[in-house]
């Protein structure tokens, strides 16, 4: 992309980018489905993986669905209306972190690796199949979400900086995937101590 973004119009994609990024999908969908509240349970974390310790679910897909998607959504709106490459990866960080700290979850939100997944399906395909069969792969293998994210993230920096041109992208992936791992801090500590819950777990209060 060669066109340049004029300053005024930069916040209003930041704005929406985050807006989207705030809308609570594992709320929404658990309230759709008459579930308990996913802060309410397990990890507290609302987020797919959290939503699937209910037993539901088609609930945790939808809620992977939807966090992806406003990522994705993100990125696109920006792209569509003639943001410049760097603009459009604003925007996609910007819905991150709207996911991360939601305007209306009062800034407590999720760890958001289905969010920065569908901001990478944005910026390039694959770059998104590289994080996607990194968190695949370790998460069969080991059945540790937290792992397959942090895996993923690492995976995601460096299929980034070999396969993005604009640096402003570059950096933008880098920071998700800096903001991710430092959003499993307790997750590590859990993994390093054996506790770590694994995929498919029923929830705990």
């Amino acid at each position: 992309m060669t066109t340049t973004t004029t300053g005024a119009i930069i916040p209003v994609f930041l704005g929406l980018g985050y807006l989207l990024g705030s809308l609570p999908f594992a709320v929404i969908v658990s309230r759709a489905f008459g579930l308990a509240d996913p802060r309410s349970y397990g990890s507290g974390n609302p987020g797919a993986t959290n939503v699937l310790r209910s037993g539901n679910k088609l609930a945790a897909v939808l809620t992977l669905f939807g966090d992806a998607a406003k990522g994705w959504l993100a990125v696109w709106l920006a792209s569509r209306y003639g943001a410049d490459a760097a603009t459009v990866a604003l925007t996609g960080v910007a819905a991150f972190l709207g996911h991360v700290f939601p305007l209306f979850l009062r800034f407590k939100g999720g760890k958001g690796v289905a969010t920065a997944l569908g901001v990478l399906i944005g910026l390039s395909g694959w770059l998104a199949f590289a994080a996607a069969a990194a968190w695949v792969l370790v998460a069969l293998i080991t059945r540790y979400s937290s792992l397959a994210a942090l895996i993923a993230a690492v995976t995601a920096a460096i299929a980034g900086w070999l396969l993005l041109d604009d640096p402003v992208a570059v950096g933008c992936v880098g920071a998700m995937s800096l903001l991710l791992i430092w959003r499993h801090q307790a997750n590590i500590r859990k993994l390093l101590d054996g506790s770590e819950g694994r995929i498919g777990a029923g929830k705990k209060a």
